[in-house]
């Protein structure tokens, strides 16, 4: 069972992004990162602020952003690349096909402020299709993290492994679903919630939200089973395949468009 959501436990992808890529550079000195002028927004100012020789600042140019993270990648870095989602992979997907998963490069892409969450700043900015658009390519990992803890983990699991990661991010404060002491491994759904009549398979900030519907459920006698699936790609097929034989009903729940997302 997840830990009880209260205010005090509210904190946003992006922080746990901003701590992960600190961490993963104190650990390994080819880590960087890039921003395309997004550096506090992506919570990059303190990388930028404890490794300056390591932090670039490439402006409003996402396909240059893809493009000089491959070629840092080519040269042996561990390049983390940092937009918002509905610009890189949004503008810059070519770079990320051709640079990065053709050449199987070890590229690192940042996505924040994803889906519908980021309110004000509009359509133009509500990434609802990244997703679908890096899971469909080759050699490319697909994480979407639940909370700030868990993007904090996927962020320094990231580092470690060899091959293009996308890890998807968002705005705004939302509760820790997670613990520190969980264990996280691509491409490992969790079951953080048992149940026998319906699983809840859901990913990133929809975790929360699944969970409290698992409660609302279970208040009028239904037992949801809830699976983090924070791993789009590769899939955790096996262990979303025995739930769904033990409860024999599926909802999927994401801040995506179904086609191409989870629930594809």
């Amino acid at each position: 069972m997840a830990r009880e959501e209260s205010k005090e436990t509210l904190r946003s992808l992006r922080d746990g992004f901003g701590e992960g890529i600190v961490l993963a550079a104190r650990a390994k000195r080819a880590v960087v990162a890039l921003s395309a002028d997004l550096t506090e927004s992506n919570r990059l100012t303190r990388f930028k602020e404890l490794f300056p020789e390591r932090f670039v600042e490439v402006g409003v140019a996402e396909q240059n952003l893809v493009g000089l993270a491959a070629g840092m990648a080519r040269a042996g870095k561990i390049p983390f690349a940092a937009s918002f989602a509905a610009f890189s992979p949004g503008r810059s997907w070519d770079q990320v096909r051709v640079s990065v998963c053709y050449s199987k490069l070890n590229v690192k892409l940042y996505g924040g402020h994803a889906g519908i969450t980021v309110g004000e700043d509009g359509a133009t900015h509500q990434a609802l299709e990244d997703i679908a658009i890096t899971r469909v390519l080759p050699n490319m990992t697909v994480i979407v993290p639940a909370d700030a803890t868990e993007m904090r983990k996927a962020t320094l699991a990231a580092a470690e492994m060899q091959g293009p990661v996308y890890l998807r991010g968002g705005r705004p404060k939302i509760p820790l679903v997670t613990k520190s002491e969980d264990p996280f491994t691509i491409g490992k759904a969790r079951v953080l919630r048992h149940g026998q009549e319906v699983s809840i398979v859901a990913c990133g900030l929809m975790v929360g939200h699944a969970l409290r519907a698992a409660e609302i459920l279970r208040k009028e006698g239904v037992r949801a089973e809830v699976i983090n699936c924070h791993t789009i790609k590769p899939l955790d097929t096996r262990t979303l395949v025995r739930s769904a034989k033990k409860t024999g009903c599926v909802v999927t729940a994401e801040e995506h468009q179904v086609l191409g997302g989870l629930g594809s």
